[in-house]
């Protein structure tokens, strides 16, 4: 036998003790009361049918109820059935870029915390689906890998920001192998690729990795983040802009023929960021007719509880302390009940 809540069952030791202590105390108190008025030995004559032995049996029926409740309270629960739950859905990867050139504010708040904010709300309806997170700069790393726990990868999306990746840059062709590698063997028709970015690829093999994705048969849907006029990046060291070694402040723009390629090379889509709001909810739709897997199957045992039987026996014993009498019944009174 187990307890769902076994920290209730310590209550039970001062209940035994308190509870027979409690009536004893009341019974003294009402015996006293009574030898105050009249003589011990003209209780039977004056009070008629006064049973200590039946009020003693009605203490213990109110105590062993209440124990009994407390029992209940604990969740008591017996015997366990072994339960496998499988989870279907896609296998999804989304790698964000955490260049500087996020920090460029043509997307408010600025371009990282808006796409930040949105592959949020993307988790959020999620559901059976393993998603992993890759972050990148000039560089990228797997920030989380393909997981069902959503809580998780939440976590790791939150600290995301321009310092996740130490090497300075933007290399979306190192962002889409390191997502392929975090997929693993499996089979492509369940999986795809979200790449969130400027796409302003400072290593020009972005498409070289875009054939690689197609030959595994792994569609790549890219947002483009950021406009084709440019926008100045904010330098928080010195409060102003970026500028190169001219001292010209860099202008961010974004590249959308190249992520336009690189969706139509794998099968995927481009969607340009407009408005301020990013086009999640579209690719979210082409999701949602990949094909699904089983994703995890995990095996429980679930215990059945059983506070139910204590709790009705407190009950019926409740019920029997109200119908018993405190007094017993005398052959005078049956007598003049009947006459």
């Amino acid at each position: 036998m187990r307890f769902s809540r076994p920290e209730l069952l310590w209550l039970l030791i001062p209940a035994l003790v308190l509870l027979p202590t409690f009536f004893a105390l009341a019974f003294r108190a009402a015996d006293r009361a009574r030898r105050r008025l009249v003589a011990e030995e003209l209780v039977p004559k004056l009070v008629r049918g006064f049973s200590r032995s039946r009020r003693r049996t009605k203490a213990i029926l109110q105590t062993t109820a209440l124990l009994l409740v407390l029992f209940a309270l604990a969740g008591p629960r017996v015997g366990s059935r072994e339960i496998t739950v499988k989870r279907r859905g896609i296998d999804l990867i989304v790698a964000i870029d955490t260049s500087r050139s996020m920090l460029a504010q043509d997307i408010k708040p600025s371009r990282l915390l808006k796409a930040r904010r949105e592959v949020a709300a993307l988790l959020d309806r999620l559901d059976g689906d393993r998603v992993g997170l890759v972050a990148f700069a000039g560089d990228a790393f797997l920030q989380c890998p393909l997981t069902i726990d959503y809580g998780a990868a939440r976590m790791f999306l939150d600290v995301l920001d321009v310092n996740s990746v130490s090497r300075p840059g933007t290399n979306v062709g190192a962002a889409i192998r390191t997502s392929l590698a975090a997929f693993g063997e499996g089979e492509s028709k369940h999986q795809a690729l979200i790449l969130v970015t400027d796409g302003e690829d400072l290593s020009g093999d972005a498409l070289d990795a875009a054939e690689e994705a197609a030959r595994r048969g792994i569609r790549i849907f890219t947002v483009g983040v950021g406009s084709e006029a440019g926008e100045p990046i904010p330098d928080p060291e010195s409060g102003s802009f970026h500028k190169d070694r001219k001292g010209e402040i860099v202008m961010s723009r974004l590249d959308a023929e190249t992520l336009e390629r690189i969706a139509l090379e794998t099968g995927g889509q481009f969607h340009r960021a407009s408005m301020g709001e990013l086009e999640l909810d579209r690719i979210w739709d082409e999701l949602s007719r990949l094909e699904e897997r089983d994703v995890a199957s995990r095996a429980f045992t679930a215990w059945e509880e059983r506070f139910q039987i204590p709790l009705g026996i407190a009950v019926l014993l409740l019920l029997l302390d109200f119908a018993l009498p405190e007094r017993v019944r005398t052959r005078r009174e049956w007598e003049g009940r009947f006459a």
